[in-house]
């Protein structure tokens, strides 16, 4: 979008353990990391071989008419397809067959077996291919939360949100843009829960998002074999260029009691966060028993005294406390 700052993703090289958690970890910003050994992956996983190692076990996918899909007002179905079946299509501008129409679209988000309780593992729902991917070694085996599969059509569109844990996404096969947006930024994004109202990132409506050009885009496009740290709370948005395969291995990077213990997906808000906004709620049904000027008034009061607690500058974001850190 041509009204909003843009900014270039930054590109590192080669990146090895050592030169991440010393160099871009700490920035908490997003970083291309290109020349990582992700294993023999980006070699093999061709639609055939996929299909072949992937074989017929059913795979829950979305489906959807629209390129540009939005989880708020759901223009998308859930069905159902063998694995080797789902990557055919997945991989055809054109279907012979199809649920909705000839030119409808696919992804595919991983799950766990028990998909209330257990996060997404590569090895454990797609274990003949999990040999060929190898996790970068950037984060301690013990904070590992879960490694996600995920495969699109061509042209296909993410909707904007945000995950509380920091992660990388490989982009394994195909071509991504990613468009991602500081936390700092949130107040232009027009959120419902961890999601943007705002769904067409490059041409939106800017009368009923006209704070939405305030946002800065951050911007980037993956290459086969590339990986994107993503840290946690940072906005992203992904178009697939190409019809794609990638993996998103997600970390704690906070203590592990501050994470809801019932979130298999990994984005639901911190517990004392969750916390915070209950009775963020519970304050502002108090001010309901107040004449508008009182609310309004003491709202203000409210918004001042948050901001002075918690306002960070991007500039000066400290890091939590984690054995992947350490003290300048």
């Amino acid at each position: 979008m041509e009204l909003q700052e843009k900014i270039s993703v930054p590109i590192f090289t080669a990146v090895e353990r050592e030169v991440f958690l010393q160099d871009v970890y700490p920035l908490r910003r997003p970083a291309v990391l290109r020349g990582v050994d992700l294993g023999p992956c980006v070699e093999r996983w061709t639609v055939e071989y996929l299909g072949n190692k992937g074989g017929n076990r059913d795979v829950k996918i979305h489906v959807s008419t629209e390129a540009q899909m939005d989880f708020l007002h759901k223009n998308f179905v859930y069905k159902t397809l063998p694995f080797n079946e789902f990557v055919k299509r997945a991989s055809e501008m054109n279907h012979t067959d199809f649920f909705l129409s000839e030119d409808e679209s696919y992804y595919l988000r991983s799950l766990g077996e028990d998909i209330r309780k257990e996060p997404a593992e590569l090895n454990k729902q797609f274990p003949a291919l999990a040999d060929d991917f190898h996790i970068p070694p950037f984060f301690e085996p013990e904070q590992f939360f879960s490694s996600v599969f995920r495969i699109s059509s061509c042209g296909l569109q993410l909707w904007t949100h945000y995950d509380v844990m920091d992660n990388l996404l490989a982009q394994v096969t195909g071509r991504k843009r990613v468009v991602l947006y500081s936390p700092q930024d949130a107040l232009h994004l027009y959120l419902s829960g961890d999601k943007s109202e705002v769904l067409d990132i490059d041409g939106p409506d800017l009368k009923r998002f006209p704070e939405f050009v305030k946002a800065r885009r951050y911007e980037c496009v993956l290459e086969p074999g590339d990986l994107l740290f993503i840290p946690a709370l940072w906005f992203h948005n992904t178009l697939a260029l190409q019809f794609g395969v990638g993996v998103n291995v997600f970390w704690r990077h906070l203590p592990a009691d501050s994470y809801d213990k019932k979130d298999p997906y990994g984005n639901k808000d911190p517990v004392a966060a969750a916390r915070a906004l209950q009775t963020l709620e519970r304050a502002l049904h108090c001010l309901d028993e107040l004449p508008a000027e009182y609310r309004d008034f003491y709202g203000r009061r409210m918004i001042q005294r948050i901001q002075k607690q918690t306002h960070c500058d991007e500039q000066n974001t400290i890091l939590p406390s984690s054995p992947l850190t350490k003290p300048a």
